[in-house]
């Protein structure tokens, strides 16, 4: 699709490469719509899984709350973080950047604390997470088992923008989960964060729920359509002088977002600088 875009010399920006920056935060579409992903994701999976989600003292005996493991602690995985304990849930959360520690913790959870090879970067400059090696992925893969073997709700959220999501939970990790647990992956758009993920369907893995679904947003229309108008209008008007579309390429927001110009194609690790661009 890219490719005959810029055949016909269509000028093409991808919202999905908003800047996680302060000025681009009202336009960041992609964080608008993880938010109500990881609201509903929770949602999701207390529909799904048999038992409470809160701590209960009642005549016939206690019951104690549900465990929850989030997997990714972006936008999508705070949320998720911050529903869940609003249920009651006991939840702790884990993601490969140290510096999200005060955030998870700051919403009620415990960080997960697991030791993986030392690598250079965790997080782009735009703030997005950045692929790892597979050494990296298995040894977190057998950090995380434990967590996730004890959990009764896994929310995976973590995906690479341009590449497949990185496989964070196998076969062998959902097998020692107990029987009734749920997995809801978020990342199945991009192939899933679970081996075992199929796309838009609910399936059953060894006695584990594991939900696919990939229209959270769209199941809270109201606020979804006022959150996507608002951040594609101001998108827009970032790039309108005296009401003409006039994209500045030295723009920061501008040039992060820019697919195709000219007949040429400016993705990814070939993007240009803004001054390149301009």
């Amino acid at each position: 699709m890219i490719e005959a875009l810029a055949e016909r010399s269509i000028q093409t920006f991808a919202l999905d490469l908003v800047p996680r920056t302060t000025r681009a935060q009202s336009m960041d579409v992609l964080s608008a719509m993880a938010s109500i992903s990881g609201y509903r994701a929770v949602l999701s999976g207390a529909m799904s899984l048999p038992r409470y989600f809160p701590m209960l003292m009642t005549a016939a005996g206690t019951i104690h709350p549900a465990r929850v493991l989030v997997i990714g602690a972006g936008v999508a995985g705070l949320m998720a973080i911050a529903t869940a304990r609003r249920l009651g849930a006991v939840v702790e959360a884990y993601d490969i950047r140290p510096e999200v520690r005060e955030q998870v913790e700051s919403l009620g959870a415990d960080f997960v604390e697991v030791s993986v090879p030392e690598t250079d970067t965790t997080s782009n400059e735009n703030g997005y997470a950045t692929a790892q090696s597979e050494a990296f992925y298995e040894a977190q893969r057998s950090q995380l088992s434990d967590c996730v073997a004890r959990s009764d709700l896994v929310i995976t959220t973590a995906s690479i923008p341009g590449k497949p999501a990185p496989k964070l939970i196998d076969r062998t990790m959902i097998h020692r989960m107990k029987r009734g647990s749920v997995i809801v992956d978020l990342a199945a758009d991009r192939g899933g964060n679970v081996e075992g993920t199929v796309l838009n369907e609910k399936t059953d893995v060894d006695g584990v729920t594991l939900v696919g679904h990939t229209n959270h947003p769209s199941r809270v229309p109201v606020h979804a359509s006022q959150l996507l108008t608002r951040n594609l209008v101001n998108f827009v008007l970032n790039m309108t002088d005296g009401g003409r579309l006039t994209p500045d390429m030295s723009d920061d927001i501008v040039a992060a977002t820019l697919v195709t110009r000219e007949g040429e194609v400016f993705f990814g690790s070939d993007k240009p600088s803004k001054e390149e661009a301009a």
